[in-house]
């Protein structure tokens, strides 16, 4: 490197060390007070869950807020993230179960959205995740709920509709599908497994570029990388962290039909959650089938000036063609416009269950 370069490189690099000390010290320090938060609370017997997601999205809410840059309100929340998480780690060990095995979408969204300073628990199924959480063997559980290319993941509707868990969550992360062998290539290859769901964002790709091949659902598409990993005759679509888990190749990358393919995952738990100050909240609603019985359903919310965000229907399942409504509001559901739309929506329903009140998804964590 030429001289002139490391003479100015040199103070450059230097200011950055000093820089990284002194951050290292006030990390320091803001664990050694979060772990002094968890000593007063156990002095006074105010046990409680460590992990509360609505003071941890106001905490990067806030640092947002006054970020002046350069780094993006994205980049914020992906350090804090992980801050929070290392310092919540002190306290406790907080057990996330998740669609495994390792490499995973839903791991990555375990990751991503409760830091690394968890002790991750790769289940075989949604309904394994759930029971894990609702028996305690794990203190959150990450499922996906909705895809944009393929709409909701029904089976994760169907648990939410009987299990006791509540939602305490919400994160969505960009999915970029792999085609993945162990030589890199096609030769010999004779089938695709993926789940159900990254078989069909990957429909037309693979119509076009790999119509030989036998399409065959998996659990997950890292039970699928972990299959293809011991057959050379199996190609196995999952994530670039899924092919060096199980050291596969790429035969192609960015397989996905549409590229800004996202899946919304819930994080589910057997607490609720306070107020953030920007927050939403989940229902599933029934109605007696009769004429105008959606639209009187709905009629509280209009009355009481609270906007409705999603709203997905799934039958019943009792042979009498009647559905489930599955609603998200904007606000908490003790903010009194939601409390008194609620109340309306209590009284005049068939079914009616609140699945959780919990910090929206912004900006930051897209």
């Amino acid at each position: 490197m030429d001289k002139q370069l490391q003479d100015k490189l040199l103070p450059l690099r230097e200011k950055i060390d000093a820089i990284d000390a002194a951050m290292l010290d006030l990390l320091n320090q803001r664990a050694q007070t979060a772990q002094a938060v968890g000593a007063v609370k156990h002095a006074y017997k105010a046990e409680g869950p460590v992990f509360r997601p609505e003071r941890e999205a106001q905490i990067i809410r806030n640092l947002q807020a006054i970020n002046q840059g350069p780094l993006t309100g994205q980049a914020i929340d992906a350090i804090w993230s992980q801050v929070i998480s290392a310092c919540r780690g002190l306290e406790q060990d907080i057990r996330v179960a998740y669609l495994g095995p390792a490499g995973s979408f839903s791991e990555q969204a375990a990751f991503e959205y409760m830091g690394h300073a968890i002790s991750g628990v790769g289940c075989p199924n949604f309904d394994e995740v759930f029971r894990s959480v609702e028996s305690g063997g794990a203190d959150v559980g990450i499922v996906p709920v909705e895809n944009s290319t393929e709409g909701a993941v029904n089976r994760t509707l169907d648990l939410l509709l009987s299990s006791p868990l509540r939602i305490m969550g919400e994160h969505s992360i960009l999915i970029r599908h792999c085609l993945l062998t162990t030589s890199g290539d096609l030769a010999g290859v004779t089938r695709v497994l993926a789940h159900p769901q990254a078989l069909a964002q990957c429909q037309n790709w693979l119509g076009l570029h790999a119509p030989q091949l036998v399409r065959e659902p998996a659990a997950s598409n890292a039970e699928a990388a972990r299959i293809a990993a011991s057959d050379p005759t199996v190609a196995a679509i999952a994530s670039e962290t899924a092919a060096r888990t199980w050291g596969l190749q790429i035969v192609s990358e960015g397989i996905q039909d549409d590229p800004q393919n996202r899946t919304r995952f819930l994080a589910v738990g057997q607490i609720d959650t306070l107020p953030s100050g920007h927050d939403k909240t989940s229902l599933i609603l029934a109605v007696p089938n009769q004429a105008g019985a959606v639209y009187n359903m709905l009629a509280p919310l209009s009355e009481n000036g609270v906007s409705m965000t999603r709203f997905e229907s799934r039958p019943a399942r009792n042979g009498l063609w009647e559905y489930y409504f599955y609603v998200d509001l904007e606000g908490h559901r003790l903010e009194p416009a939601v409390a008194r739309a609620l109340e309306a929506l209590e009284s005049s329903c068939a079914f009616f269950k609140v699945l959780g009140s919990y910090p929206a998804l912004g900006v930051s964590r897209s």
